[in-house]
């Protein structure tokens, strides 16, 4: 695992290279707990985390203390973490909110599919 922070401001970029799993859940909160307390604006870039479990669910539900307030998102995300955030969606979508990590999702205005 490998784990780059890039700073900007009151911006911070934690890009990840390897799996998230519960083996790696620990390093990554590290590097979020690490993050000056100006950050407002955290963005994890997975483009290189070809794998992400369950814990990649608390990863990014489930903020530390002090990114409790900073706005998150996601970029880079590959088939597999793409499907496992769309299926959590799927099953609950109050607690799964995509449309707050992917900021360029919107909600659908109803149930029914389009087309």
């Amino acid at each position: 695992m490998n784990i780059t922070t890039v700073l900007d401001g009151t911006t911070a970029r934690i890009e990840v290279q390897g799996e998230i799993d519960f083996d790696t859940l620990p390093l990554l909160r590290t590097a979020a707990t690490s993050l000056p307390f100006q950050v407002r604006e955290l963005q994890w870039d997975l483009t290189g985390a070809p794998f992400m479990d369950i814990a990649g669910l608390h990863l990014l539900f489930h903020p530390t203390a002090n990114t409790a307030d900073c706005r998150t998102t996601v970029t880079g995300l590959g088939r597999q973490p793409l499907w496992l955030l769309l299926t959590a969606a799927d099953v609950n979508p109050g607690v799964f909110d995509l449309c707050r990590l992917l900021p360029d999702t919107s909600r659908p205005t109803s149930g029914r599919p389009v087309g």
